[in-house]
C-alpha cells in the first residue's frame, strides 16, 4: 500500500528542485541560480499560498 503522507507531494516537489543542481560549499564563484539555491524556499513559499487559498475557499 502506498505510503500515506501528505507531505510526500511537498517533499517531491523539493527533492525534483534539488535534483536540478546541488549546492557544493565553497563554489562561491558560480551565479546565483534560483532554482538550486531557493528550491525549499519556492515549495515552502507555494504551500503557503495554496493554504492561504483554502482558508479562504473553506471561508465561502
Amino acid at each position: 500500500m502506498p505510503e500515506r503522507n501528505p507531505l510526500r507531494i511537498l517533499r517531491k516537489c523539493a527533492d525534483w528542485f534539488e535534483n536540478r543542481g546541488v549546492y557544493i560549499p565553497g563554489e562561491e564563484s558560480r551565479a546565483v541560480d534560483p532554482v538550486r539555491d531557493f528550491g525549499w524556499l519556492m515549495v515552502a513559499w507555494g504551500a503557503g499560498v495554496a493554504v492561504f487559498i483554502l482558508l479562504f475557499a473553506f471561508a465561502v
